[in-house]
């Protein structure tokens, strides 16, 4: 119908055109015109800024930042279940080897560096993008209905969820004024109308959701700048020796994309002494019981001893020293063929088992005539099972030291970095006697000349700690915000929005009220309680409706009304209807 209405004033248009002479199918003619006004003809396209504009609002689009976040979440997945460039290059090297196809195409698409890949960027700043877009226009709407009165007291108030009829001897003002104090009383924001009182109260919930939802852009913004301004390294210290917080003293170092050696904070840590205890019961026997490190801190020139504990670090300045690991270093003296000492001083050795059975090697680079080096193998508690050396306690009770030995001529330096805890056998032939190697074994205190010329002496053992230093400046805003969050969350869920009307017509008082929240109860309490404080008795009960039950009457139908009529008999004609007579067909057959 409207579009025939539509076409006949365009040709009657047509033809006041053609009356004056103009011919609609000229240009610049106002059919023309008309024919080329925008939207026109363009049925099923849009142009470029609509397009933009319908793209802007998927994205800022709840559901898309509710698909965002869990894709996010299974994003971060394979940062936990394969290992990651930045914490543990050694094993990424190991998975490429095992598995040359599959290591090949996971470093290609940056999955052994989850957090630096483009794709993970890109949906941790869609997400970013579509929550700020989505709650921008929602603080509107909150900061508005905060300004706005409770809405007006719809007509019928019979048709509610919760309805109250009361009967009122009183001045209509003096109730509403009653009905005001009560419903201020009960935190209800109030309008006063001209014969009924309007409440609403709620307004938290929303507050509530917007601040969760906030606390989550601010949570985004504490993880990025914890990622691009913080840093985290790892150096392994022996008793009675250092660190400083500087570059060259992290064995393992990573750092986020803006990140400025000038704010590695100037401290240093003294190692002075390392406990550790373990269980020695036939319950759990080994298991760790207490590993403890006294320290020596220097910070802006103060000094300070502090004990460092698992999971209770020191905090220098924005840097905190987390203790990570530990093991044995044994104390060797190296001794070459001019008789010099080429080497003097700990080793780390590595553990390989709950046990702290330890691998490593002694390196003597500057041994002359011949450079020395050593392939050591630490046993804490050393027991002979069956020719062999294991270790079957983690306690240093029968420290013994196995090793063996490679010469070879002096080495150039070429200023490359080396692995101290393995050995480049290039260049190195290994000693042997009757054409086997040469093996032996050492207790603390015990020295063992090498064929050929030379000397390694077993001084005794130590213990190392790993440190982890790091610092992320985005963790309180991080804190904050999950903070934040939770108590956002707990104001959504629990505080409950509702609506109530107090109504006056005549010697009648309605109390109704609506619950803007599904699944939510006590809105008759609600109703009931505010109607023991106008002090007002029940007007008329009746059944389901009445005031007792505090649940609204359904409302008759017509067809319900057509029903009543015909099986029951007016009210005012106490008479039966009379019979009619019954018919001759009827009569046949009966006497």
């Amino acid at each position: 119908m409207a579009r025939d209405t539509l076409r006949a004033e365009g040709r009657a248009q047509d033809d006041a055109d053609r009356e004056l002479g103009v011919d609609p199918a000229d240009e610049g003619s106002p059919a023309a015109s008309r024919s080329a006004r925008p939207g026109k003809d363009r049925r099923g396209t849009l142009r470029g800024a609509e397009t933009l504009r319908w793209l802007w609002t998927q994205l800022t689009s709840m559901r898309t930042a509710l698909v965002l976040l869990f894709a996010l979440a299974l994003a971060a997945i394979p940062g936990s279940l394969l290992p990651q460039k930045p914490t543990s290059p050694v094993r990424v090297r190991e998975f490429i080897a095992n598995n040359p196809q599959l290591g090949a195409f996971y470093d290609a698409i940056g999955v052994f560096d989850v957090y630096a890949s483009p794709w993970f960027a890109a949906i941790y700043l869609l997400l970013f993008v579509s929550l700020v877009g989505c709650i921008v226009p929602r603080i509107g709407v909150y900061l508005r209905g905060l300004r706005a009165e409770p809405p007006r007291t719809p007509r019928n108030l019979g048709r509610l969820p919760a309805h109250l009829r009361l009967g009122s001897s009183g001045d209509s003002e003096a109730v509403l004024a009653t009905a005001e104090q009560v419903l201020r009383e009960r935190r209800f924001r109030v309008r006063r109308l001209d014969d009924s009182v309007s409440a609403e109260r709620g307004y938290l919930r929303e507050l509530g959701n917007l601040v969760f939802h906030v606390s989550l852009v601010f949570l985004l913004c504490g993880v990025a700048m914890g990622a691009l301004f913080g840093y985290k390294g790892t150096t392994a210290v022996v008793e009675g020796q250092s660190f400083s917080n500087t570059l060259t003293q992290f064995d393992d170092f990573s750092s986020g994309g803006l990140f400025n050696p000038g704010q590695l904070v100037p401290f240093t840590v003294t190692l002075d002494s390392f406990t550790a205890k373990f269980e020695t019961g036939p319950v759990q026997r080994g298991a760790a019981r207490v590993f403890l490190a006294d320290t020596t801190t220097t910070l802006d020139g103060v000094t300070t001893q502090q004990q460092l504990e698992v999971n209770h670090p020191l905090v220098l300045g924005d840097s905190v020293v987390h203790l990570v690991g530990h093991g044995y270093a044994v104390d060797v003296t190296v001794k070459d063929g001019n008789g010099d000492v080429a080497f003097s001083g700990p080793v780390i050795l590595l553990p390989q088992d709950g046990n702290f059975l330890s691998v490593g090697v002694v390196k003597a680079p500057f041994a002359r005539p011949e450079r020395l080096a050593f392939e050591a193998l630490f046993l804490p508690t050393a027991v002979d099972q069956n020719g062999v050396g294991v270790s079957v306690f983690p306690d240093a009770l029968n420290p013994q030291l196995l090793l063996n030995i490679w010469t070879g001529p002096p080495k150039e330096s070429t200023g490359q970095p080396e692995n101290v805890y393995s050995l480049d056998r290039t260049g190195l032939t290994q000693v042997t006697e009757d054409g086997k190697p040469v093996r032996f074994t050492l207790v603390p205190g015990e020295m063992f000349d090498v064929p050929g010329g030379g000397s390694i002496q077993f001084n005794g053992w130590k213990r190392w700690v790993s440190l982890q230093v790091s610092s992320t400046p985005g963790l309180w805003l991080v804190f904050g915000s999950v903070l934040a969050a939770v108590a956002g969350l707990c104001l959504s869920l629990f505080v409950r929005p509702r609506r109530v009307w107090v109504k006056v017509s005549g010697d009648v008082v309605e109390v109704a009220g609506l619950d803007r929240t599904e699944g939510r109860g006590g809105l008759d309490d609600e109703l009931q309680l505010i109607a023991d404080g106008l002090g007002l008795a029940p007007h008329e009960p009746q059944g389901a409706g009445s005031e007792v039950s505090g649940v609204a009457a359904p409302q008759p139908t017509d067809a319900d009304r057509d029903d009543d009529n015909a099986d029951t008999q007016p009210a005012d004609d106490p008479k039966p209807a009379p019979a009619e007579p019954p018919t001759s067909a009827e009569n046949e057959g009966k006497p």
